[in-house]
């Protein structure tokens, strides 16, 4: 019986834009380097379950992005994407590991679809989770709204946010039961540990959110995101595409987004939605490992879990 203790991370900083950012690393650095992208509103360690499973065989790097978790917030308030990816670009530059094997969930998987289209030959194998975005009849539909009109939706929810405080909650308990409320499908298990290390305590006792409140919103020149589809094409790795069917995210393979890319392959999985990978834990571990030791399948096949 295997009686070796649980890895832990180590946290670790670096400077990205005037920022001072965050991440794990969950050592082997003798490894090939898997970095573990989080979604919106989330933080590094909602990955300590995958971490954990693929740290023996990975050197497991799981950022917190911009206005995250424990990294800093953009003094301006303002998150375009393109500063995540250039985030992104600076992370991996500084690991000096490439090619690397990213898995993106969500926000993380549109910044590493976009940087994997950018720099193709530092990327081994690439997996998104729901990371594809709107789908193409959404994204006609925001396009064909007139711009002056999304621009002054986006200055009045600015300036709501600003005379909003930052909700608290009373008890650890309270701020678990809101998680739950996000996602039903939570463990309690799981949603103390994401609420645990996604909160700080305020001075009064009470707990609020590590993100920055102002991640809510998308910049006005972010709306239209027809231009993608550029960056998928460019992507030469193989790549694994995730998608709960409880979820709100289109199928690409219904909705034809899969085309765009070289070598893809899309994984739907039952009884899970938006975060499939807490959801259906042990399948999605079980589809990732069979996926980053080479089993790729076929090209643009689709597989029902």
């Amino acid at each position: 019986m295997d009686i070796s203790p649980a890895p832990t991370p180590t946290s670790h900083f670096f400077t990205s834009l005037r920022t001072r950012l965050h991440y794990l690393d969950w050592g082997n650095p003798s490894a090939p380097t898997l970095i573990l992208v989080h979604g919106g509103f989330d933080h590094a360690r909602s990955w300590d379950w995958t971490a954990r499973a693929l740290s023996r065989d990975f050197h497991v790097i799981a950022p917190d992005l911009r206005g995250h978790g424990d990294s800093g917030w953009s003094l301006d308030g303002c998150y375009p994407i393109a500063n995540y990816v250039y985030d992104l670009a600076q992370l991996i530059d500084m690991l000096d590991r490439s090619p690397v094997t990213i898995v993106g969930h969500s926000l993380g998987g549109a910044i590493s679809l976009r940087y994997s289209g950018l720099f193709p030959e530092k990327l081994h194998r690439l997996v998104a989770i729901e990371g594809l975005g709107l789908s193409p009849m959404r994204l006609k539909e925001s396009a064909e709204k007139p711009a002056p009109d999304v621009w002054r939706a986006w200055i009045d929810g600015r300036r709501a946010r600003a005379r909003q405080m930052p909700r608290r909650y009373p008890t650890i308990e309270a701020a678990v039961g809101r998680m739950r409320e996000r996602n039903e499908q939570l463990t309690v298990e799981q949603a103390l540990h994401l609420t645990s290390h996604g909160v700080n305590r305020n001075e009064d006792g009470s707990y609020s959110w590590k993100f920055d409140p102002y991640l809510k919103g998308m910049l006005p020149d972010a709306v239209n995101e027809l231009d993608l589809p550029d960056f998928w094409q460019r992507i030469i790795c193989p790549t694994l595409l995730c998608l709960g069917q409880d979820s709100w995210a289109s199928n690409p393979e219904k909705d034809g987004r899969i085309g765009h890319f070289r070598d893809a392959r899309l994984v739907e999985f039952e009884k899970a939605g938006h975060w499939l990978h807490h959801d259906q834990f042990d399948r999605f571990i079980a589809e990732l490992r069979g996926f980053l030791q080479g089993d790729a399948g076929d090209s643009r096949s689709v597989v029902r879990l």
